[in-house]
């Protein structure tokens, strides 16, 4: 169980890992002074060393296109929160240069394990003055994904604080609420309507009941998670609760900016005051401290009889970044999947999408052979959907030409073509690895080191770093917190074995298209 701190002694005890923030020294690691002490240097200094390191690797112009804007807000608990403007630069970054940016990070910043990238926030003229006036230093905003089953596009809009509670919540964390992302707006089929139904009964029910308490949701990107939740968040404020809505980062940012502004513990019991806590991609939760305080809101709402819905990537068992304890609680609950998109859906969902543009655009019209080829051959997300559907409007308003099959086949080519395989995740390598040779999971993760277990470890591990965007370090972790050089060197030693062993090669190459389809 965790021990909820309730003295200002606990609240310190936490606050102490997080001492390192922009504005405070930390060992220098670029020699010292004639008496041998290493010379102290501020964050501020260090980020500035690892800008130098960037610029000397890529050249001045990937640095200025990418890099330029950067900026480093906080380390806590060894992990370096790095801060972007927009949120296609956080997904350029994370796609492209997030291991290099972690090995520079690590290179000057000492006892540093991670980095974790954000979307600062912009200052809103129409944001209420209690905002403005006391906003924490870390004014972040939220990089919460586009819902799949929307059938319009997102656009933030402000959220209505319905008390002075809800307020300072928002002042807080900066998780704003799109009003279209409602239950009515939301594309029921069978892969979401479990979610759908178990969401709905726990906005509609009155404040102190719990129908499902936890929910968690888990789902692949762009499946409508997010959608569902903001759903839930809206419609129980409408019902009259009291209600708080984070994704993973605001809910870091905001316990940070909490304690840097020393309301820490005003933040923590106006959290423990609501009806409904909603918060979405817990799988970005780190930090041991931070993970503390959330396991610790947890019990404490659900002692108290709120509810809580959680949604994340996978299983909650196989969030093994998060702690063990804050893992059983969301298992303990109600866990739904939302399952990818059929054919049926995936047609319900473009025609409604083109149905609103159709609306706002005279001359738009599409036929509906030209909705179920999209549907056909557009199967991977909703947000694709949403691509679609804008390709589509744009070659018809910008050619003039109405849209038939052959040039709604030219208009979507280039997304049908370059449409990504089906991610795969390492919980499925290391199942599917185990399965294969008659051992255990817990095999793979464990200590033991037969034959019959190191063989398909090290297979796992390979496959992991052949199929899977994670680095060594994260892969190591995955497999039981091993170091990334014991990953290097399984990887380094299938690598051989296939071009020796036909068999295997054979072998590891079922495995490859067994993990894909």
């Amino acid at each position: 169980m965790f021990e909820r701190p309730d003295t200002t002694e606990a609240i310190a005890a936490v606050a102490a890992p997080m001492a390192l923030v922009a504005d405070l020294p930390l060992l220098g690691n670029g020699g010292g002074d004639d008496d041998g002490e290493a010379k102290p240097v501020s964050i501020a200094e260090a980020w500035e060393r690892v800008r130098r390191r960037l610029r000397a690797e890529l050249g001045e112009d990937v640095f200025s296109s990418w890099f330029a804007r950067v900026e480093i807000g906080a380390i806590v608990d060894g992990v370096a929160y790095l801060t972007v403007p927009t949120r296609f630069l956080k997904s350029w970054l994370e796609a492209h240069y997030a291991e290099r940016l972690r090995v520079n990070c690590m290179a000057e910043l000492p006892g540093l394990n991670g980095i974790v990238l954000s979307v600062r926030q912009v200052a809103r003229e129409t944001a209420p003055a209690v905002v403005r006036e006391t906003a924490a230093p870390l004014r972040l905003r939220s990089a919460s994904a586009a819902p799949a089953a929307s059938p319009v596009a997102q656009k933030p809009v402000e959220t209505q604080a319905g008390s002075t509670l809800e307020a300072d919540l928002v002042d807080a964390c900066g998780t704003l609420l799109d009003r279209r992302m409602s239950f009515a707006s939301f594309i029921v089929g069978k892969s979401n309507q479990l979610a759908f139904a178990a969401a709905e009964r726990i906005a509609a029910a009155p404040a102190g009941q719990t129908p499902y308490n936890p929910l968690y949701i888990h789902a692949g990107v762009g499946l409508g998670k997010t959608h569902l939740l903001q759903a839930v968040a809206q419609e129980a404020r409408r019902h009259g609760k009291r209600v708080a809505y984070f994704t993973a980062d605001r809910f870091m940012y905001g316990f940070v900016a909490a304690l840097k502004a020393q309301t820490a513990l005003a933040f923590k019991e106006k959290l423990r005051g609501i009806d409904l806590l909603v918060v979405d991609d817990v799988q970005f939760i780190q930090g041991r401290s931070i993970q503390q305080e959330f396991g610790h809101t947890i019990n404490a709402l659900i002692d108290a009889g709120k509810q809580i819905v959680v949604a994340g990537d996978r299983l909650a068992n196989d969030l093994e970044a998060l702690d063990e304890r804050i893992r059983s609680r969301l298992g303990g609950g109600l866990v739904v999947e939302v399952g990818d998109l059929d054919e049926e859906l995936r047609g319900k969902i473009i025609g409604a999408r083109l149905a609103s543009l159709q609306a706002t655009h005279a001359n738009f019209h599409v036929n509906a052979d030209v909705v179920a080829y999209v549907a056909r051959v557009v199967a991977t997300n909703g947000r694709d959907l949403d691509g679609a559907a804008n390709r589509l409007l744009a070659h018809a308003t910008l050619s003039g030409q109405p849209v038939t099959l052959e040039t709604a086949e030219a208009a979507i080519r280039d997304l049908v073509r370059t449409r990504e395989p089906r991610r795969v995740k390492i919980e499925e390598i290391q199942k599917l690895v185990a399965s294969r040779y008659n051992v255990s999971r817990a095999d793979i993760l464990s200590e033991r080191r037969t034959a019959a277990v190191v063989k398909p470890r090290q297979i796992a591990m390979y496959l992991a770093k052949a199929l899977t965007p994670r680095s060594l370090p994260e892969i190591g972790r995955r497999f039981g917190g091993r170091d990334h050089t014991t990953v290097l060197h399984a990887v380094r030693k299938i690598e051989k074995a296939i071009t020796e062993d036909r068999s295997l090669h054979d072998e590891v190459d079922l495995l490859k298209r067994m993990l894909q389809e």
